[in-house]
């Protein structure tokens, strides 16, 4: 143990103390010897009898700040005692690694969850930390940005979208469909005792792609009924629901016959698979069963919403032409409705 406060009086810092039991019971080369047809190199070592008790270490001398030389055991002490032959390291803070694998039908998700159970249970002291390596830590990488990666999907979809469309109600409309398919996805996985892995976000990143054409068919022709035929929204999109049930249910089944032999396949990597098509095939169902009457209402509920905001800028606005074209003598006309005096 080198005591710091003693070797700084003599002007010898711990790096100094490092190097210098580094030239002796390490390999350091001083130097490499070339001939005609090969290289040697000189390696520094002590006398090999120093090296067999510890008291070699008493022959060990540095050099102070005034030149002279220091024996090392003039500030520090030799203590004898048993050590790991290795001293793993994890950012930089010894670690003590303990390995585990799951049994047969366990996924990683739970296993790491009841690992932080017994964690809890265990008490551990605040100057231990835990960390998961290997799998275990993409696994938990991989769902810290799970959220990050669905709301940068679904941004993406709204900017197409709106340019599309040139419209910010029309993709928010189309977007509605995608709760009741992630809700079904979800009411799925749960069903058939799945986790939300990596693999289930895939497949809702898919439904988002998937669900929306239902309402892009609807709104599609409903905007055509009324900016070319005149109709109103409520008729348009009424007349969008009839005529294109037959196109929105032929690629509902299909996709959902496609995602069938994800969700049912067996052999080598199904249960890889496995959540996959469950989630597709969840979504995709309950999806179908509520977009065709939950799209209908909020395009109506979103146009008149959008007709009251267009009414009350467009008042807004005319008021404000009249204050201006005014003249600054003439006092403001009374309101239509206002009794004369």
């Amino acid at each position: 143990l080198v005591d710091r406060d003693s070797a700084a009086r003599f002007g010898i810092s711990v790096t100094t103390v490092d190097n210098a039991l580094y030239d002796a019971f390490g390999q350091r080369i001083v130097s490499t010897i070339f001939t005609q047809s090969n290289q040697y190199r000189v390696i520094l070592q002590p006398d090999p009898n120093l090296l067999q008790t510890p008291d070699g270490l008493k022959h060990i001398y540095l050099r102070a700040t005034n030149g002279s030389p220091t024996p090392l055991a003039s500030f520090s002490t030799i203590k004898q005692q048993l050590s790991p032959l290795q001293i793993n390291h994890v950012s930089q803070f010894p670690a003590a690694n303990i390995s585990f694998d799951t049994a047969p039908g366990v996924s990683l998700g739970v296993a790491v969850n009841e690992i932080k159970k017994v964690e809890k249970e265990l008490g551990v002291p605040a100057s231990i930390t835990t960390t998961f390596l290997g799998a275990a830590n993409a696994f938990q990488a991989s769902l810290s940005n799970e959220l990050w990666l669905i709301l940068a999907a679904i941004v993406t979809v709204y900017i197409v979208l709106g340019v599309l469309y040139e419209s910010y109600i029309h993709p928010l409309t189309i977007l509605s469909t995608l709760p009741s398919a992630g809700v079904g996805a979800l009411l799925a996985l749960m069903l058939f005792g799945q986790e939300m892995g990596v693999i289930a976000i895939i497949g809702l990143i898919l439904l988002i792609g998937i669900v929306k054409k239902n309402a892009i068919m609807m709104i599609d022709f409903a905007l055509d009924a009324e900016r070319n035929e005149g109709k109103s929204a409520q008729e348009a999109i009424h007349q969008a629901a009839l005529l294109r049930f037959r196109p929105i249910l032929m690629t509902t089944l299909a996709a959902l016959f496609g995602a069938l032999p994800l969700m049912l396949g067996w052999g080598q990597g199904s249960e890889l698979r496995h959540p996959l098509g469950i989630s597709i095939v969840g979504g995709l169902i309950v999806s179908q069963l509520l977009t065709l009457f939950t799209t209908p209402v909020i395009y109506v509920t979103f146009d008149n919403l959008a007709n009251r905001w267009r009414k009350g800028r467009g008042r807004s606005e005319a008021e404000a032409e009249e204050e201006y074209t005014r003249p600054l003598d003439q006092p403001a006309a009374p309101p239509a409705d206002a009794s004369a005096t």
